[in-house]
């Protein structure tokens, strides 16, 4: 029998994110129906990853992969979800988990985040049009140059005046500063991309902020239920089950 898929994202109080993580979930069962794919969340969601984990111990599991949903690799990869799935064995001691890498970096999420700002209308061929791609932010500066550096592959693969990261939250440059940088390189149009999986919070003020300080900015959707996504989430729980057993066994 496989080993669950645990996948765990972030949450948030705004109900289109866990939607939008579940939509996801369910590509992830259409490409692969033999799988038991589980949703959890690490706060402000229901269920919690810990809860998750002593239902599948109760069914008689005797292990699990953990796949975080997550971008890149900051706070809640390095301490939460090792730190809750620590706290699950020591409850369930017939349990063994495996944590699976983060999502990024992959150019999957490249893609998905390119293919939706396209869909908002973005053209890459417009040399008077700035884009910034915008991010949660973190504390963990790994995490922020990621972004930037997919936006500067996007200059480099675009004629637009110019490509910039900016952030909700925690870092530098944020969303009003990044359009001021563009403007000052001869944008005259602007269009926002998403570095965000699902809609929350932090995109609702990435966004709110660009349309206070740009002029009918193109603003693109989150990633979301991607295809790409999908793939990217069956790749990391397969890679950790393929790894050397051991207790949190984290796939590299």
């Amino acid at each position: 029998m496989n080993a669950p898929l645990v996948a765990v994202a972030h949450g948030s109080r705004d109900p289109r994110s866990a939607a939008t993580i579940r939509t996801l979930l369910d590509v992830v069962r259409s490409v692969r129906p033999e799988l038991d794919v589980r949703t959890a969340f690490l706060e402000l969601s229901a269920p919690r990853l810990g809860d998750v984990l002593d239902t599948l111990h109760a069914e008689g599991n005797g292990q699990a992969v953990i796949v975080p949903l997550l971008l890149g690799h900051a706070y809640h990869a390095s301490v939460d979800i090792p730190g809750a799935a620590r706290e699950a064995e020591r409850r369930n001691p017939l349990l063994r988990l495996r944590i699976a890498e983060v999502l990024g970096p992959d150019r999957r999420l490249r893609q998905a985040a390119w293919r939706r700002l396209l869909e908002s209308g973005a053209d890459p061929g417009d040399p008077e049009l700035g884009v910034v791609l915008a991010g949660a932010g973190s504390a963990h500066a790994s995490a922020n140059r990621l972004v930037a550096e997919v936006a500067g592959m996007w200059q480099r693969h675009s004629r637009w005046a110019g490509a910039v990261a900016a952030f909700a939250a925690a870092a530098e440059p944020d969303v009003p500063a990044a359009l001021e940088r563009l403007r000052a390189r001869g944008a005259r149009r602007f269009a926002v991309g998403s570095w965000f999986l699902a809609p929350g919070r932090l995109p609702d003020r990435v966004l709110e902020r660009a349309a206070e300080h740009a002029e009918r900015p193109v603003l693109a959707d989150t990633m979301g239920a991607a295809p790409e996504l999908a793939e990217l989430v069956i790749e990391r729980y397969e890679a950790a089950l393929a790894a050397r057993p051991g207790r949190l066994a984290h796939a590299t």
